[in-house]
């Protein structure tokens, strides 16, 4: 069950950064409710390969996202973290538009 839905601007960065950044504040948020299960589904395989220890991890920016990662993971001993096609998460996808719209400059009219 979700039970909550956030979206929030992160400036430019990849999609994987992007989704380490989206794990660590819902593991931020979600921290206050102390669930006994934890359920984390992601979109990008990477992240979730290398949360799980099959994939390591080169990039110096996303092995100090994955130790903050980590990091929160311990506080949650019950937890189970999948991957999901981005086209069968499209509630995530719509929340990244609506942080990257509410950026964007108003469109102009034209003719009016």
């Amino acid at each position: 069950m979700r039970l909550q839905a956030r979206h929030k601007w992160l400036g430019q960065m990849t999609n994987n950064q992007a989704e380490y950044h989206a794990l660590i504040e819902g593991l931020k948020a979600v921290r206050e409710w102390n669930p006994d299960r934890l359920e984390i589904l992601l979109d990008s395989k990477l992240v979730v390969e290398q949360v799980k220890g099959q994939y390591r991890t080169k990039v110096p920016e996303l092995q100090r996202l994955l130790i903050d990662a980590m990091r929160l993971l311990k506080q949650f001993p019950n937890y189970e973290i999948k991957h999901v096609a981005r086209e069968e998460n499209r509630g995530a996808d719509h929340l990244a538009n609506m942080a990257i719209d509410e950026r964007m400059p108003p469109k102009k009219k034209f003719g009016g």
